[in-house]
């Protein structure tokens, strides 16, 4: 529940007693452990919010201190009786919410109790195990009512008597319940205008000829059929979800109507007009049984040629996805002069026609993903075939090319898909002479391209400057192998644009890539690859989100804290690299960063030996190890040969005075004949 302030109205909380809070004429007693309304706040509230308590009764004598209330919530309380006169004193009450209650118990006290609020307009019942004859009962005399939920209960079957006298009735919400038939059960609510009956088991719905109504949910039910109503009347729906249930055709729609939604996702739908073996069904119709009372009345309907019935002019959206649709029939998207979204993503088309007289000149978004396309024909004119598209998805397919010139008839494209598809990237334009290379996808010189994803396309070495003109600020071209095994130089044409580059599985394993002329770069990543030292050209970029996962990484710079990437770094991925637990002075350096997030960071380990450990918590041995490892060698090496010196130092004197008188002998007998003068 909301509570609205007015603009520039100076608000103020106060506490109350019984631990409440009172915000203007709003007292919250929210999660307070009440088993009772406290008899004790003030008077002039109109806003009494009671929700999370262990209230179990409301007595006739709980609201007599609230003259003024117009909005009250008891949400999941554990009331199961509410006296007959509870609310002969707040007969101003407009909202009241009983949700997530035990109501089911004692609802004829209950419905006494609420026959005296003649305002009321909302009303929420949900979750209360109510059954239809409750409801019934319930809201009997309700006739002031505009909202009502009674969701999450277990009503089964509808019936004209149920909300009989709900004159006022706008909104309805019946989902999550166990309906599975509507026999006249709103045709009594001439004004209502939202309808939501999702999570159902209705098995069908013929014959709908709610005029007045705007939007209607009815998904997640197992619907096989829907018919509206053979009239010429205008019907004000705008919005009609289908989606999740059943339908083996498309449905059969009012003839005049204000539709500007089809949600029509996840169902087992297809057209018959022309199968995939190349057969027709053309001239076959299908005949409806529709049993009424005692009148049996017999609809023959041609399913296909059904559509042109419907006007379906005013039409913005339409999905279509994960159905089984081999393809359109003809002159299908002729009637929707106004689609601008339009979703057959999941589906079975192996090809797609972009026919300038289905006139799809509004449309903004197309998803053909996920299908079995492996052709996408396009019959350039005079006029641009899709002029206002700006988001195009054809990835997950088995395309190799798409229609020469394409995207000079889309003036507004900046979002396309082509990921998980083998295609090729076309080079500079051909030179006089030489021969036609394979087929390739053209994006040189769309300007207004700035998304593109190629993930997954087996792309070979990108020659020949591919994105030149263009001014992509994300670009992926993950689980390519190839795609870095030539000339680089594709990354100067997108130097000044480029935003989020993903390299992830690209078989990268140099460090001497150059990253430095990206300077707009803000995301970059070089998951699964080969990397064995850091780039250091990254050391230079300002980059957000740095992803590093599954290299071969043994450590990081020292200094790369203290480096503009460092400095700029918000979101770090570091694990499922070898990193040396002697060498982790650099991630010392990045716990001390503020504002940097290491997501991943209880999954990063590092080696010592054969021993895998957390940089975080190295025990001792291995910490004393590792300053052994660090010590200067060339200390190290003379304190080992010092003691060798000293040794043979020792050694040398020794010999020399044990030979000394031998030796002075030998060089007197030497030495010692006298000379004659």
């Amino acid at each position: 529940l909301a509570v609205g302030w007015g603009g520039g109205v100076v608000t103020a909380w106060a506490p109350s007693p019984g631990g409440c809070e009172l915000v203007q004429s709003t007292m919250d007693c929210t999660g307070r452990w009440l088993s009772s309304i406290p008899g004790n706040l003030h008077g002039d509230t109109e806003e009494l919010l009671l929700d999370d308590n262990t209230i179990q009764a409301l007595g006739n004598a709980s609201l007599l201190p609230y003259p003024q209330l117009c909005h009250l919530s008891l949400t999941r309380n554990r009331l199961e009786v509410i006296e007959p006169g509870v609310f002969l004193s707040s007969q101003g009450l407009q909202e009241l919410s009983l949700a997530d209650n035990l109501l089911f118990t004692n609802y004829s006290l209950t419905a006494a109790a609420l026959s005296a609020l003649q305002a009321l307009r909302t009303l929420d019942l949900d979750g209360n195990r109510l059954t239809e004859d409750m409801v019934s009962v319930l809201v009997w005399n309700l006739s002031s009512l505009e909202s009502l939920s009674v969701s999450r209960n277990v009503i089964m079957r509808l019936d004209p008597t149920i909300f009989t006298n709900l004159t006022q009735l706008l909104e309805l919400n019946l989902e999550k319940n166990y309906i599975f038939e509507i026999d006249r059960a709103f045709e009594g609510l001439q004004r209502l205008q939202r309808l939501n009956i999702a999570y159902n088991y209705l098995p069908c719905l013929v014959g709908f000829g709610l005029t007045q109504l705007r939007v209607l949910n009815i998904s997640n039910n197992i619907i096989e059929w829907f018919l509206a109503l053979e009239s010429d009347d205008l019907f004000e729906l705008e919005v009609l979800d289908l989606s999740h249930n059943r339908l083996l055709f498309f449905p059969v729609l009012p003839r005049h109507s204000k539709l500007h939604s089809l949600l029509l996702q996840d169902n087992k739908m297809s057209f018959y007009q022309r199968l995939p073996n190349g057969t027709s069904l053309a001239n076959v119709t299908v005949q409806f049984l529709i049993i009424d009372g005692n009148s049996t009345n017999i609809t023959t309907v041609r399913l296909w040629d059904e559509l042109c019935h419907s006007n379906l002019s005013s039409l913005r959206l339409l999905d279509m996805s994960q159905n089984q649709i081999w393809g359109l029939p003809d002159g299908f998207l002729a009637q929707m002069p106004s689609l601008t979204h339009l979703k057959l993503n999941q589906n079975c088309l192996e090809a797609f026609q972009l026919l300038e007289e289905d006139s799809l000149a509004m449309l903004t978004e197309l998803d053909l993903s996920q299908n079995q396309l492996a052709e996408l024909g396009a019959e350039v004119g005079v006029r641009d075939i899709l002029p206002n598209l700006q988001l195009f998805n054809l990835s997950t397919n088995r395309l190799r090319t798409l229609p020469h010139g394409v995207f000079t008839h889309t003036r507004k494209i900046t979002t396309v898909d082509l990921s998980h598809n083998r295609v090729d990237l076309c080079p500079q334009p051909d030179v006089a002479g030489e021969m036609q290379g394979p087929p390739c996808v053209d994006l040189r010189g769309v300007e207004t391209l700035t998304h593109l994803s190629l993930a997954g396309c087996g792309l070979r070495a990108l020659g020949g400057r591919p994105f030149q003109g263009t001014s992509l600020r994300h670009l992926d071209l993950s689980d390519n192998r190839q795609a870095l095994s030539g000339d680089l130089g594709w990354l100067q044409d997108l130097a000044r644009t480029l935003q989020v580059l993903s390299l992830r599985n690209t078989s990268l394993s140099s460090a001497a890539l150059d990253f430095s002329a990206l300077n707009s770069l803000e995301r970059l990543d070089l998951s699964r690859n080969s990397l064995t030292a850091f780039p250091a050209s990254l050391s230079g970029l300002r980059l957000h989100r740095l992803d590093l996962r599954h290299n071969c990484l043994p450590a990081l710079p020292p200094g790369a804290a203290q480096t503009p990437l460092g400095r700029s770094l918000r979101e770090l991925y570091l694990s499922q690299n070898p990193y040396n637990c002697c060498t982790l002075g650099w991630w010392d350096a990045l716990q001390g960063l503020q504002g940097l997030h290491i997501p991943d960071g209880r999954q990063v380990t590092c080696s010592h030996g054969s021993r895998v450990l957390s940089p975080g918590a190295l025990p001792e041995p291995v910490l004393q190890s590792c300053r052994w490892q660090k010590a200067d060698l060339a200390l190290l090496y003379l304190v080992l040969a010092l003691p060798t010196c000293l040794t043979l130092l020792v050694a040398f004197a020794v010999v020399f005075l044990m030979l000394k008188e031998k030796l002075l002998k030998m060089v007197k007998n030497r030495c010692g004949v006298s000379s004659p003068y």
